[in-house]
């Protein structure tokens, strides 16, 4: 019962604390969601200051404006377009009031547009007095102010809220230079400008179906507690989460946002499912335990029973003994000797009458327990090593009880044996904590140890320093691909034996995962955790591999990081290990790198780094695509018009990236094949809305980086894409550098062969800048070859730069090839180009690359498809 009820306290426990921790998470959430629609709400309100602010700016320079010239000023400023719930722009000019002498006025004189609006033609917006005092103050402040909610007139046909609307006015002075103090505003007021607002397309228009979706959305005038609510957007909903509340001051007012979220927060799936798991395991747990004590119970019970009832008669007594699977001896409390033990203690311990109680405990200090000059005391149920016939210890659970027998004392042991449940307890603990190949310590117990470690060192910092030894080995992955999985474990296996004969007293060699191993080694320096690695290094290289008809050699590659100052993490730890042992590689492998902070290192954390954001950025879909545009050389002009597709990078902060700076670690951390496919992907999916001319679009070029060329499933996935867009092939052109297609000219051929038959173009890229150019191109199907632009850089100055473009444009023309000149930097590189042959050009002289329509604002989008 304690087990159960504390097993269910815990498991209540952890779902509260799961389920707090999710609504707190939820509840920040809401809290970020209602800043933000305060700011949406916002914009709009202070864009409308802006535009009358633009408006005053345009009276101070023309202070008798009649209908037209403000009609045409509100359309150059294109407030329906920028302007949610825009209903007009509208200018009261202050005169006395005819009626009144003593009273001023400010009738509307002018609309825009008028269409719609003429019936707020010679309106008085002073009528009312809280309308004149707001004019004031907004003249003597030269500052916007807004008005209470109200049913618009233009809008009378409407009931309710759908007919509120607010006015954002701004006073206007006579034409000069912009009034410096109260007294002068005074008297140059000539009168005031106004923007109408209608409320509800406002409100839905800055918030957004998200917010809307998300929650119950009340807005309220707090400067008119009674008025209620004018804006709400599920009158009929109700339930009991709690209320974002945000207060938005503008103009002189404060509105008063409400957001109440649709979905109370509740126990999710993950809280039910600890929950149950929780009282599964506790049930079971408590039920498990309560067998094991009742069957020792009903044990111990039942000798006592038999002892009272069976008084005169010990034979029965040991024949219903005889039945029992657990073990029961009976000892005399007096000398402790044994006088009976049942068919089960005698097959497991031998001939155990005669002997001493305590003879049969391996334990000494249980043997102290159960002497009988130690004491009488009866045993609870409690685990104890027993020596069998042999002398070999066994683990049971025993009890022992005093019992009378013909009124004479006994000390009754019963033992269940526990040997079986014990040693594959044993198993599990040990399979959890090693390596199933090797018998080493795994990745989670080295990990495990190491933190021990680090924390030894916090609280004992004047003790000896530590290594942590990272081994990669070399060339692993060959020897799985020629002889098989089953050879490379078997290598694996003798590795672990061959080091473990290195491995010194208390450190800890562990497997971390396919070819990698760590060690962990106690008070060694750095010199002398270098001649460990070393020694581990010519201890690898030393060992000769067979298997079958092929024999090996193998090499590692060592990092360590010696721990002899400062407080580092794991997490440090294994980067700088991983840091080292890439380095061991790079420098030509089969060989030892001890870390330290140097500009190398540097630039290889910064390369994992910038793989790290890269990462990201494509599960956050954070790539960008502009495109430059390949033109024609000379007086030829094409209707369609040839792009190349050019891969940016948006930052954490929004900053664009350009490709240098992470194409480089993409490439070394094998990211390239993935960015490749989502440049394919989003280049088909969105064909139509990458250039201003639309389905029109000539070519679109897309680079392919060594790894994809790799990939044998790389075309496949092309043809698939366009197929499933419906894109013609011969509008997709794919650029391969020269300098990959010659290092797997078998791969490239076999891949340009496939898309080529589809109708794909293939250009080759950055040509010239190999070895064996021209000897390659002949056996290389490609339809375009692009002049390296190092060679054209060098035009004006280089005369080689010049004889090497005009033979390969001789050589592409001869093979019906096109020929593309890159980094045309001037526009006098044209014509030189053009008189060499070369078709067509592409640099910034001629197009300077811009993002693609599809990522662009929606109304920049708009503007650059209608160009």
């Amino acid at each position: 019962m304690v087990v159960l009820v504390l097993g269910l306290l815990f498991t209540g426990w952890v779902a509260r604390r799961e389920w707090l921790d999710e609504r707190a998470s939820a509840r920040a959430s809401y809290s970020v969601a209602a800043d933000a629609s305060l700011v949406r709400l916002r914009a709009p309100l202070e864009n409308a200051a802006q535009v009358l602010r633009a408006m005053q700016t345009v009276f101070l320079s023309n202070d008798h404006m009649d209908q037209p010239q403000f009609e045409q000023y509100s359309q150059n400023l294109r407030i329906p377009e920028a302007q949610p719930g825009y209903v007009a722009t509208v200018f009261a000019r202050r005169q006395p009031d005819p009626g009144d002498p003593q009273r001023v006025a400010y009738p509307y004189e002018l609309a825009a547009p008028l269409q719609g609006n003429q019936s707020l033609i010679g309106f008085d917006i002073a009528a009312q007095q809280p309308n004149l005092l707001a004019l004031q103050r907004a003249r003597d402040a030269d500052a916007p102010i807004i008005s209470a909610p109200f049913a618009l007139r233009q809008f009378k046909e409407y009931a309710g809220p759908a007919a509120l609307g607010v006015t954002v006015r701004l006073p206007v002075y006579s034409r000069g230079a912009i009034p410096a103090d109260v007294a002068e505003r005074r008297s140059r007021e000539i009168g005031a400008l106004a923007i109408s607002l209608r409320l509800q397309p406002l409100v839905y228009e800055a918030l957004g179906s998200e917010a809307m979706e998300r929650f119950q959305v009340r807005i309220r005038d707090a400067d008119a507690p009674a008025a209620g609510s004018f804006f709400d957007s599920d009158p009929s909903f109700v339930n009991d989460a709690t209320v974002q509340t945000r207060m938005l001051e503008f103009g002189g007012r404060r509105w008063q946002l409400q957001l109440r979220p649709r979905v109370a927060v509740a126990g999710t799936t993950r809280v039910r499912n600890l929950a149950i798991a929780g009282v599964t395991i506790s049930l079971l747990l408590a039920a498990l335990l309560w067998s094991l004590s009742t069957t020792r119970r009903r044990a111990v019970k039942l000798g006592q029973h038999m002892s009272e009832r069976f008084r005169e008669s010990e034979t029965r007594f040991r024949t219903l003994n005889e039945l029992l699977p657990a073990l029961v001896l009976l000892a005399d409390a007096g000398d402790g000797r044994i006088v009976y033990a049942n068919q089960a203690a005698r097959l497991r311990l031998g001939e155990a009458t005669g002997m001493l109680l305590a003879d049969v405990l391996a334990d000494p200090a249980l043997r102290q327990r159960a002497d009988a000059a130690s004491g009488r005391e009866n045993w609870p149920s409690q685990d104890a090593a027993l020596l069998d016939r042999d002398g070999k210890p066994f683990w049971v659970n025993a009890s022992i009880a005093q019992v009378d027998m013909d009124g004479v004392p006994h000390r009754l042991m019963v033992a269940t044996d526990i040997s079986e449940q014990r040693e594959l307890t044993e198993r599990l603990i040990h399979q959890a904590s090693h390596d199933a190949l090797t018998e080493l310590c795994n990745r989670r117990e080295f990990e495990h140890r190491l933190e021990l470690a680090l924390a030894d060192r916090k609280l004992h910092p004047d003790s000896r320093p530590c290594a942590l030894l990272y081994i990669d080995l070399d060339q692993f992955k060959l020897i799985n691909d020629v002889s098989g999985h089953m050879a490379g474990d078997q290598l694996l296996t003798q590795l672990a034996l061959a080091m473990r004969q290195q491995q010194r007293a208390g450190d800890v060699l562990a497997r971390l995962g396919g070819d990698e191993f760590g060690l962990l080694a106690f008070g060694v320096d750095a010199e002398g955790a270098r001649r460990l690695a070393e020694r581990l290094r010519e201890c690898i290289e030393a060992l000769m591999f067979s298997w079958e008809s092929h024999t090996y050699t193998i090499s590692a590659s060592i990092g360590v990081v010696v721990v002899d100052h400062g407080e580092p993490t794991l997490k440090d730890l294994l980067a700088w290990a991983d840091t080292a042992c890439y380095l061991a590689k790079e420098n030509g492998r089969n060989r030892v790198h001890v870390y330290r902070e140097d500009n190398e290192t540097t630039r290889r954390q910064s390369e994992m780094e910038w793989a790290n954001r890269v990462r990201w950025a494509v599960e956050q879909d954070r790539l960008l695509l502009d495109y430059q545009e390949i033109v024609p050389l000379g007086a030829r002009e094409e209707d369609a018009p040839t792009i190349e597709l050019l891969l940016r990078m948006r930052d954490d902060q929004d900053g664009i990236v350009l490709p240098g700076t992470f194409l480089q670690a993409a490439e070394r951390y094998g990211l390239m094949p993935a960015i490749d496919r989502w440049v394919i992907r989003n280049a088909l999916a969105h064909f139509s809305e990458l250039h201003p001319s639309g389905a029109r679009l000539g070519t679109c070029a897309i680079n392919l980086s060594g790894a994809s060329i790799e990939d044998e499933g790389l075309a496949d996935f092309i043809l698939g894409l366009i197929a499933q867009y419906e894109i013609p092939a011969q509008k997709i052109c794919f650029e391969i550098t020269e300098t990959v297609a010659v290092r797997n000219l078998l791969k490239v051929v076999q891949m340009i062969e496939r898309l080529r038959e589809a109708g794909c173009l293939i250009a080759l890229d950055d040509f010239g800048a190999g070895m064996s150019s021209f000897g390659y191109l002949k056996n290389l199907p490609v339809d375009m070859i692009k002049i390296d632009g190092s060679f054209v850089r060098d035009l004006d100055t280089d005369p080689m730069s010049h004889t090497i473009i005009s033979a390969i444009t001789q050589i592409g023309h001869q093979r019906g090839l096109k020929v593309v000149a890159e980094w045309v930097s001037a526009s006098h590189m044209s014509a030189a180009l053009h008189a060499l042959g070369v078709d067509y050009g592409q640099g910034f002289a001629l197009h300077r690359p811009e993002r693609v329509l599809y990522q662009r604002p929606e109304s920049e989008s708009h503007r650059a498809a209608g160009r």
